[in-house]
């Protein structure tokens, strides 16, 4: 039998008997003054495009960018542009046209001289994935972290509840080589920015360093923390001496943090302050690591001397994950979405440098904002290297939230929470933008496309579900595994999506 379309409820007929508005353009618009300026330009840079252009009121924001590429002689060749402007104090984007985002709001008129302010934008298209295309078996227990390598989707490791690691090798799904040598869970693992060593950290208390060629062991295991390893972060390559190798950060359930050289495997650093626990950290690009801890805080510290600079006081529950605005420019490193290989250290460091301006420059000075998600149901928005107050506290989520995310350019952050939803904000001023709901059970986390347009989320209900920014709407739902789905990763060339969980299963995803 047909399945028959419920009856419209009461809010519906409601709401269909109001009238609606139509973003009509009026015809006597009169035409607006406007000026072009790149979003990363220093104050007084030429990158602006100076002078006034008179275009008419309601042009849209695809002829913006057809004129734009004409002024910039890549016509032939178009980049595309995403357009905002500042209205009192703050950046908002122009979404439809000039008129429907600007002039009928009221926020210029126009008399007033506009700047737009322009970012490109990914220059290729992510497409979505729609099918599994592969189920590869190996792990002997539940699998708790996936990550694809920086510079190519057919490697990738996952690291489980059976002691060991896997490399896999995604073209011919199958594994390349078992990272044996934990006696304890693997929590957490991680590829360095360059691709050359993958770094386990265990329930054993040590973390250990891996060469993905080999699958042999690097040296002896990192040892020195008393309880198990929660969150390992690689240093930015751009902050990398040529000819030296990165070193490698840790927190632990012990509540201190140390700093690791991954050449000799000895201890350089131990930073203590936490009261509790450490939840989560990260190796920001302008020489600070952050550390999200059970004790409620967030502490900032110098990579190079080991001393706290600032305690970012505010959660009223415990940090459980904390994201820096340029993550994705960290972990892709020297490479961009081609793979090409830099032809020596030099090149890898000047490369990486350029993929971190990318996102952190604003205005000429470099910016690094954090996001903060904890149990209290809230996330901060911080900008550290200039003030310890928050930005803006986030506030929406009725459960505790689990993950949160930026997106490859910094622009949107995308939160994962136990009441079955992901939100997704505006990273500049920390406003709610769309919930997704579609989730029928805990959200455990949420990964980006690198082209900023799609998410893909993990959940307990067994499922992945694949979001559109732009339309905020359900664009596919991924069931396949038989429990709970705890890691998921999207490769950086956007090719392909890998997932694992409780069933053990690592599922490969692509178009």
């Amino acid at each position: 039998m047909a399945t028959v379309v419920p009856p419209p409820s009461k809010k519906q007929r409601k709401a269909a008997q109001l009238e609606r508005e139509v973003d009509v353009v009026p015809s006597d618009l009169p035409d607006v003054l406007i000026k072009f300026e790149a979003s990363d330009a220093p104050e007084a840079s030429q990158d602006r495009i100076r002078g006034g252009f008179r275009v008419p009121g309601g042009i849209t924001e695809k002829q913006l960018e057809e004129l734009l590429n004409k002024l910039q002689h890549t016509e032939d060749d178009p980049v595309p542009y995403s357009f905002s402007f500042t209205a009192n104090d703050q950046l908002m984007d122009i979404r439809t046209s000039l008129y429907a985002s600007v002039l009928k709001p009221g926020y210029k008129s126009t008399e007033d001289f506009i700047t737009l302010l322009y970012t490109p934008r990914a220059v290729f298209k992510v497409k979505p994935i729609t099918r599994a295309s592969g189920t590869i078996s190996g792990h002997g227990s539940t699998i708790l972290a996936a990550q694809f390598s920086p510079n190519d989707s057919s490697k990738m490791v996952t690291g489980a509840g059976d002691s060991t690691a896997r490399l896999w090798d995604c073209n011919t799904q199958t594994i390349q080589h078992t990272l044996a040598g934990h006696t304890n869970w693997v929590l957490c693992v991680s590829w360095s920015p360059s691709g050359d060593v993958i770094a386990t950290g265990s329930m054993d208390n040590t973390i250990r360093l891996w060469d993905p060629k080999t699958g042999k062991q690097l040296g002896k295991p990192l040892a020195g923390h008393t309880k198990w390893i929660s969150s390992i972060s690689w240093e930015p390559l751009h902050a990398v001496a040529v000819g030296e190798k990165p070193r490698l950060c840790s927190g632990s359930k012990d509540g201190t943090i140390k700093v690791w050289d991954t050449v000799r495997n000895v201890c350089l650093l131990t930073m203590c302050g936490h009261a509790s626990s450490v939840s989560c950290i990260r190796w920001g690009g302008a020489g600070y690591i952050y550390s999200g801890s059970h004790d409620k805080t967030v502490k900032m510290w110098d990579a190079k001397d080991g001393k706290c600079v600032s305690t970012l006081k505010s959660h009223a529950h415990w940090v459980n994950h904390l994201s820096l605005s340029t993550d994705y420019a960290l972990r892709m490193g020297p490479y961009d979405h081609t793979g090409v290989k830099p032809k020596d250290d030099a090149e890898a460091k000047q490369n990486a440098q350029k993929n971190y301006n990318k996102v952190a420059m604003v205005g000429g000075k470099a910016k690094e904002l954090m996001v903060t998600a904890s149990d209290d149901f809230t996330m901060f928005l911080w900008d550290p290297l200039s003030s310890t107050k928050p930005i803006c506290r986030m506030t929406g989520h009725q459960k505790l939230v689990n993950h949160v995310s930026f997106s490859p350019d910094g622009r949107y952050i995308a939160s994962a929470s136990f009441d079955n939803s992901i939100k997704l904000w505006d990273a500049r001023t920390g406003k709610f933008i769309t919930s997704f709901r579609g989730h029928v059970a805990s959200v455990y986390q949420v990964s980006w496309s690198s082209d900023c347009r799609l998410i893909v989320s993990a959940s307990k209900d067994t499922t992945l579900k694949v979001w559109d920014v732009n339309t905020k709407k359900l664009m596919v739902d991924l069931p396949g595994h038989s429990d709970e789905v705890y890691a998921v990763d999207w490769s950086t060339d956007g090719k392909r999506v890998a997932s694992g969980g409780k069933d053990k299963m690592v599922r490969i995803w692509t178009h």
